[in-house]
C-alpha cells in the first residue's frame, strides 16, 4: 500500500487540500555532487532513506551512479533540510520518451531530456506547498540550464497525476509497476506559446487599424455634414 509520502522519483503524495493551504517559506540551493559537503551529503541521504526506503517499506539500493551526475535541489529551513529533489542531465538521463511532437519550432532531440527524480518533503513540513514548490525550483532551472523550449520528463505514480498536470506535465504511454507501485511517463513540454502570443498580437493590432478607419470614417462624414449645413 502507497502510504502519505513521496515517491523516489518525482513529488509528493499531496492532500486534496494542499493546493489551498499557505505556502512555506523555505531556502533553495542547488548544487553538483563535487560542490555539496559532506554534512549536505548525510542530511540528503538520511532523507532519501527514511522516506523512500523506510516509510514506503521498501528495500532498495537509493544510492546510484547517476548522483555524481545530477544536480541536487535542497529546501532549507532554519538551515535544517526540509525537502529536497535531484536533476538528472539529459546526457544522463536513461528515462526516455515516447511522445510524437510535431513542433518544428522546437528544434532538439526529444529523446534528450532532463529527468525530476527522488523529490520528499519530509513528513513534518507536509501539506503546506513545500512539494510545489521544489518542482517549481526544479523545473526553472532545467529551463534556465538545459533551455526553454526542452521537454522536461517524469515517472510519477499513478495516483498523482493531477498533482503534475496542475504543473503542466502530460501522461504519455502505459502505465507500469516500478517497485510495485503503479507510474506512468509524464512530460512537461512548452507549447507554442510565442506563436499564440503573437497570433493574439496580430489579432488586436488588426482589430485596432479597423476601428481607426471607422472613426476616420465618421469624424470625416461629421465634417462633410457641417459643411452641407453652412451651404
Amino acid at each position: 500500500m502507497v502510504n502519505d509520502c513521496l515517491n523516489r522519483y518525482n513529488a509528493p503524495i499531496l492532500p486534496p487540500i494542499a493546493r489551498s493551504l499557505p505556502i512555506m517559506n523555505c531556502e533553495f540551493s542547488i548544487k553538483t555532487f563535487d560542490e555539496l559537503t559532506s554534512v549536505d551529503l548525510y542530511h540528503i541521504l538520511k532523507a532519501r532513506s527514511q522516506v523512500f526506503v523506510v516509510e514506503q517499506n521498501c528495500a532498495y539500493q537509493d544510492m546510484d551512479e547517476v548522483d555524481f551526475d545530477c544536480l541536487h535541489l535542497i529546501a532549507h529551513q532554519n538551515a535544517a533540510l526540509v525537502g529536497y529533489c535531484r536533476i538528472v542531465p539529459p546526457e544522463f538521463n536513461k528515462l526516455k520518451s515516447n511522445l510524437s511532437v510535431a513542433d518544428p519550432t522546437i528544434k532538439i532531440n526529444h529523446t534528450a531530456m532532463p529527468a525530476i527524480g527522488r523529490v520528499l518533503v519530509l513528513s513534518e513540513h507536509r501539506g503546506d506547498g513545500l512539494a510545489r514548490q521544489i518542482m517549481t525550483q526544479a523545473i526553472a532551472h532545467c529551463r534556465k540550464k538545459y533551455g526553454k523550449k526542452r521537454p522536461i520528463i517524469i515517472s510519477a505514480q499513478a495516483y498523482l497525476l493531477s498533482f503534475y498536470e496542475s504543473l503542466g506535465f502530460v501522461p504519455e504511454g502505459e502505465h507500469y509497476l516500478e517497485d510495485n507501485i503503479e507510474h506512468v511517463k509524464m512530460v512537461l513540454y512548452v507549447a507554442k506559446k510565442n506563436k499564440i502570443k503573437k497570433e493574439s498580437t496580430d489579432i488586436a493590432s488588426t482589430t485596432t487599424k479597423v476601428l481607426s478607419f471607422l472613426l476616420f470614417i465618421m469624424a470625416a462624414l461629421f465634417v462633410l455634414g457641417l459643411l452641407y449645413l453652412m451651404i
